[in-house]
Parts: C-alpha cells; sequence; structure tokens
C-alpha cells in the first residue's frame, strides 16, 4: 500500500480519509501526495491557532483561505486547496464522523479561463520532425510526441503505458486515466505505425528491465521529467521558444479537433475529463468556428 510520507503528522481522521481516496476511489500517488500536503497544511493551520478540528466551521475555513491569500497564493490554488478541504469535509459529514459540512456552501474564487499555451498545427508538425529517427533515441522521442499529439494523453498516462496496452489490430490505446479509470483512445495510422515500428524494432536495443513502453538508456520506464526535458529540447531546435510541454500537445490535440469538426462530448471522453466542464475551456474554439460556419452558409452574410 502506497505510503504518505510527511515530515509532520497529519490528523488521524485526514489518515483516514487519504487511506479512503487510495483504497476506494483508487487516487493515482501523486494526487494523493498533493490531497495530504494540502490537509497537511490546514492542520499545521488548526494547531497554530489553537482550533480543534471537531470545532471547525464555515468562518473557521473562511480564515484559512485568507490566511492562504495573504501567503500569496493565486486563484487556482486557493481553489485546489478548497477541493481537498471539501472533498475531506464531505466524507466525514457521510461516514458520520461529523454533525454538518462546515465547507458545503463556501464559494470557489474565481478562476481566470485562460486557455493554455497551444502549437499551432505547422508548428507542431515541425516538432515533430526534430528527432533522429536513425537512432534508437530519436524514434523513441518521435513515437512520444506523435502519442502525445495523436491521443491528447496526460504524461503520467504517457510513461505509464505497457506494450499490451496497444491493440494493433485495431490502432487503439488503452489508457488508465485518473483514478485508475480506464478509456480507450483510437489513433491515426502513422501514430500506429510509429507505435508499433517502436515496440517491434527499437524499444528492444533499451534492454528492458521494467514494462513501460517508454524506456530511458538504462532500461527503465522514463519519468516525467525525462518527457518533459525531450519535448522542450525538441521544440527549442524547432525554432519554438514558447513555454512548451506534455500538456502543450494536449491541449492543441484538443483545440485542433474542435477545429477540425469534433464536438465538445466527443473531446471530452478523448481527454478523459470526467466533468464536461472541465472541457469547456475550449468551447471559444467551438464558437469561433460556429461564426464560420455562419458566416459561410447563411444567405444574407454576404449582402
Amino acid at each position: 500500500m502506497t505510503k504518505i510520507h510527511s515530515p509532520c503528522p497529519v490528523h488521524p481522521m485526514m489518515d483516514t480519509y487519504l487511506e479512503h481516496l487510495l483504497v476506494v476511489r483508487g487516487l493515482s500517488e501523486n494526487s494523493l501526495a498533493a490531497y495530504a500536503t494540502d490537509l497537511r497544511e490546514f492542520s499545521a493551520f488548526l494547531k497554530q491557532k489553537d482550533f480543534d478540528l471537531s470545532e471547525v466551521s464555515r468562518q473557521t475555513l473562511s480564515l484559512y483561505l485568507f490566511h492562504l491569500r495573504r501567503k500569496g497564493l493565486a486563484s487556482r490554488s486557493l481553489a485546489r486547496h478548497l477541493s481537498a478541504l471539501r472533498g475531506f469535509f464531505s466524507y466525514l459529514a457521510d461516514e458520520g464522523l461529523a454533525d454538518s459540512d462546515p465547507a458545503e456552501f463556501l464559494e470557489n474564487p474565481k478562476l481566470p479561463r485562460k486557455l493554455p499555451e497551444l502549437l499551432t498545427i505547422k508548428e507542431m508538425a515541425t516538432v515533430l520532425a526534430q528527432p533522429d529517427l536513425s537512432t534508437k533515441l530519436g524514434f523513441r522521442d518521435r513515437t512520444m510526441l506523435e502519442l502525445l499529439y495523436a491521443a491528447g494523453l496526460r504524461v503520467s498516462e504517457l510513461v505509464q503505458m505497457k506494450p499490451f496496452d496497444f491493440d494493433p489490430q485495431v490502432g487503439v490505446l488503452r489508457i488508465f486515466g485518473k483514478g485508475s479509470k480506464e478509456r480507450l483512445i483510437p489513433i491515426h495510422y502513422a501514430a500506429q505505425e510509429f507505435l508499433q515500428n517502436y515496440l517491434q524494432s527499437w524499444r528492444g536495443q533499451f534492454k528492458p528491465v521494467q514494462d513501460a513502453v517508454f524506456l530511458n538508456r538504462s532500461g527503465k520506464g522514463l519519468t516525467r521529467q525525462a518527457v518533459w526535458k525531450a519535448i522542450k529540447r525538441h521544440a527549442l531546435t524547432a525554432g519554438i521558444t514558447r513555454n512548451v510541454s506534455p500538456h502543450t500537445f494536449r491541449h492543441s490535440f484538443a483545440t485542433h479537433l474542435l477545429e477540425g469538426g469534433a464536438d465538445l462530448r466527443t473531446v471530452q471522453l478523448l481527454l478523459g475529463h470526467a466533468d464536461i466542464a472541465a472541457t469547456e475551456i475550449y468551447t471559444h474554439v467551438q464558437a469561433g468556428r460556429l461564426v464560420q460556419i455562419h458566416r459561410q452558409h447563411h444567405p444574407r452574410s454576404n449582402m
């Protein structure tokens, strides 16, 4: 079982909640660590103010959020802390460990609706063309880039892929996303060919010691940091100095699909978003396409 290592102890009820997230909800190790960090900080705040967990009220939580804002936390970070507290207190109420849920009616801080960094279709093609296909590292990198763009994968999903997660007969990837939720993603023929070629002819050259698709020189699975560095390197070689990351590929995948005519619900399923609200950041793309269609086809647009 995953252990949550912390420099200071978390409240026993918080430990119970973290175990619930691990065992029942199946959260990933990274998500679990994030929850533990946020709850640990809240526990330290209660100790500093000499508050008992059983006495926490809506006013206590408002005071805590004010405390975080004074530390300079942005709205998105505040929303993450509030999400952790909401989940925790909702769990206590549901399990009968608390009489009420003090976080139930707290309002979320307003988040900026800013679309993350994107690459144009031309820029994407230029980045994809950078790895040297005559070397094992170059062919590995090209295959990684193709999959990130073809399937809109999170970097954690990419590094966790196993060889048998690809079905070459139908050209589909089996991906395990947040909370170990499984989804099937079709990929185009070029990505299929790169992945099949890599698995058959190149992966063995890394002398695998782990069952990951993408390996480092020692035959172990690549880390998220290694993927990020590879993408940054190839983007710079392509002459792109903006901040390009694995998530840039994911956002470009979604945006280019919508620009090509895909509907928001389809993109939601492909990205593995549990709530379509997470996909709605791309609605401006769909709205722009509707304006274009309207101008092209409405009989009075050209009058």
